[in-house]
């Protein structure tokens, strides 16, 4: 690494680290814990996927993802559950990467991504709008004033300064700008202090005060499968981001692990665990750094925050971290997105839409499961539209039907009404030599057309099947009964349909 890279790194790694601060307190608010609960999160989080991930430049900590799943339990039945929910979040996520599954995020369609990237920056602009109140109301006269004052102010800092030297990142300078010229003035405004306090020690091993039964397990296993589910698709969705942004490859097994034994850490450290956190990561991303370093430091600034720092980072006014927040969320919304609506298919801009709103009404998760569900519905469908045939007659008079596209369930429909078996001869072939069997429905649907054959006192054969499709046969023998015409170039057996 050299000296530039690791001067990058190590002033990313601190614009992240105080960015992190409201966030997680937020947060802890969000969840009904302590606001210490929220920043050991995000310092264990973060020091831990950092250093051991799959993700160089991706940050973790505590999220309104999560924080969300975690209110119900803490209401009804104590912190302690939360720790343990945590633990077993950790143990599952730990399962879900040694077996390898983190590369099945691979297979969400772009307008997901897209959808989720959109529902995100909306999300991370909303949560900022919560600073703007005053005991549940809205500021208004000189101190909303003020607040957007200074919120510009920033935002000009961070757009601007980068167009007259990269010798510190803008969004550090920028929050360094505005604390200063509070401190210096005196101007009255509403800081990081007036959120909570975040001095404290270090945190300390505790084993969660919770019956260890059965009982227990019901009561957290289910929030633990809510959590260990948004926490990782959040987590790989960024880490999939991030590759797209960085040109590089990540390796989403080992982020899974890397996060499972975070979470296990901040069950056992008295933190409500978290996930990756898309905003502080383009914060990263965007400020240059690419290394495990940014992490590290970013973790390591933060604690030395709540040991040493509060008095100093009680006094960061909230409108320069919101202003922050502001650009961040104005870089992550894929703007070019709205250009393409029009040009792409409506089943993508549907799915972009969707995903984007029910990622901001509702939460991640769930936009997107409904959104692979619909990709995965319209690429079904339209594969379903795709199987046709065309018919000839052979040397010895057979009709011969040529296939083409996939037999699936989606198409078996389509296929049945492909053939006439009525006005056909004696002898029927499919030719597969263009199509493919996909599944049990196209072996059910296959069987169907034999026995109508069958019916009339015909005959049909198949010909030209891929190995794989002989095989998918062949382990189905007893449940449908097929004749594979002998063909001396692929030497398929030949078995007659009784």
């Amino acid at each position: 690494m050299t000296v530039p890279e690791i001067k990058t790194n190590l002033l990313s790694g601190l614009t992240v680290a105080l960015a992190l601060v409201p966030e997680a307190i937020a947060f802890a608010f969000v969840a009904h814990v302590n606001p210490l609960v929220g920043l050991y999160a995000a310092f264990i989080m973060c020091l831990i996927t950092a250093a051991f991930g799959g993700r160089p430049g991706m940050i973790s900590g505590a999220t309104g993802s999560t924080a969300v799943v975690m209110v119900a339990l803490v209401t009804t039945h104590g912190v302690e559950y939360l720790f343990a929910a945590i633990v077993l979040a950790g143990v599952l996520q730990l399962v879900f990467g040694l077996l390898k599954l983190g590369k099945f995020i691979r297979m969400v369609p772009h307008p997901v991504m897209l959808g989720f990237v959109n529902g995100l920056a909306i999300v991370i602009f909303r949560a900022q709008l919560g600073h703007l109140k005053s005991d549940g109301h809205w500021m208004t006269g000189s101190p909303l004033l003020i607040m957007l004052a200074l919120i510009a102010v920033t935002m000009v800092i961070i757009y601007a300064l980068p167009k007259l030297t990269t010798a510190i990142p803008s969004s550090l300078a920028a929050i360094v700008a505005v604390a200063l010229f509070t401190i210096f003035t005196g101007l009255h405004t509403k800081t990081v202090g007036n959120l909570a306090s975040i001095h404290g020690g270090l945190p300390r091993f505790h084993i969660p005060a919770v019956p260890w039964n059965l009982e227990t397990l019901k009561i957290v296993l289910p929030y633990a499968f809510i959590l260990a589910g948004v926490g990782l698709i959040e987590t790989l969705l960024t880490l999939n981001l991030v590759d797209e942004i960085t040109d590089t490859r990540g390796r989403p097994n080992r982020e899974c692990l890397a996060q499972g034994a975070a979470n296990i850490t901040s069950g056992f450290f008295g933190a409500m665990g978290g996930c990756a956190m898309i905003g502080q990561t383009m914060i990263n991303v965007t400020a240059g750094a690419r290394r495990r370093l940014s992490g590290i430091v970013a973790g390591l600034c933060l604690l030395s925050f709540i040991l040493f720092g509060a008095p100093l980072i009680e006094r960061i006014p909230i409108a320069a971290l919101v202003g922050l927040m502001f650009v961040v969320s104005e870089k992550t919304f894929e703007w070019a997105s709205l250009r393409v609506l029009g040009r792409i298919p409506r089943a993508d801009a549907f799915v972009i839409v969707a995903v984007t709103l029910v990622t901001v009404f509702t939460d991640l998760a769930r936009a997107v499961i409904l959104g692979v569900l619909i990709a995965a519905l319209v690429f079904a469908w339209e594969h379903a539209k795709q199987i046709t045939a065309t018919t000839k007659t052979g040397a010895d008079g057979w009709k011969i039907y040529e296939l083409r596209g996939s037999l699936f369930f989606a198409s078996s429909a389509q296929f049945r009404t492909l053939f006439t078996p009525a006005d056909d001869p004696e002898d029927v072939v499919v030719e597969f030599l263009h199509a493919k069997v996909m599944d049990h429905s196209a072996l059910e649907a296959i069987d169907a057309l034999a026995e109508r054959y069958a019916r009339m006192g015909k005959r049909l054969h198949l010909r030209h099947l891929s190995v794989d499709c002989q095989q998918l046969l062949e382990k189905a023998r007893g449940v449908i009964e097929v004749n594979v015409l002998e063909d001396p170039h692929y030497h398929v057996a030949d078995n007659r349909i009784s």
